[in-house]
């Protein structure tokens, strides 16, 4: 029940940033644009961006909210990591298909430039290759709980979609270990005494 009532949130808080856009607002900022910049804030640890191919499936589970940018991946890309590295809450964990790097141009025309233009979208963040069948699992395994945002774009090249988990921007795995690691030392200490 918490997890529909935090989807609901959601869901009231993209309408009202796509609401508060004027008609005069909208020649300025596409409405895609305006809920990545009001959720930017908003997103935290655990829920999950993709910036989908044009061909990404439709979902229909509650915590998935989806939207069209009339852009191609790389834009939007560029966009939303733009948009999260004003935020100090959140960082991006990157995942592009391992199946990308291994498409050919001859089947895919245009693929060649499209992985250039996306590592040149990513602001020098590392990016993992995970093949797009875990990646998609890994998305609906975190639906149960969180919310994910799906960005449709015009991009119409095969394996093509980025996948973003949120991080805490002020903790990372580094810190995580070491503070295990402690936790353990604390506990082996009480027993031994």
């Amino acid at each position: 029940m918490e997890t529909h009532m935090i989807g609901a949130r959601w869901i009231l808080a993209l309408g009202a940033a796509l609401l508060s856009c004027s008609c005069a607002d909208m020649g300025k900022q596409s409405p895609w644009k305006a809920a990545v910049d009001h959720q930017a804030a908003q997103l935290g640890y655990r829920n999950w961006i993709v910036i989908a191919e044009a061909s990404f499936p439709a979902q229909n589970r509650p915590g998935i909210h989806q939207m069209t940018a009339s852009v191609e991946a790389p834009e939007a890309l560029d966009y939303v990591l733009q948009a999260l590295e004003q935020t100090e809450n959140v960082r991006p964990q990157i995942y592009l298909t391992r199946e990308l790097r291994s498409v050919d141009n001859d089947y895919a025309p245009g693929i060649e430039t499209h992985r250039k233009r996306i590592q040149a979208a990513l602001h020098g963040h590392e990016a993992t290759e995970l093949d797009q069948q875990s990646l998609l699992t890994l998305l609906e395994d975190a639906n149960r709980s969180f919310d994910v945002l799906v960005i449709r774009t015009q991009s119409a090249l095969p394996y093509s979609s980025v996948f973003i988990e949120l991080q805490p921007g002020y903790w990372d795995a580094q810190s995580e270990g070491l503070l295990r690691e402690r936790i353990q030392r604390e506990r082996m200490q009480k027993l031994v005494r």
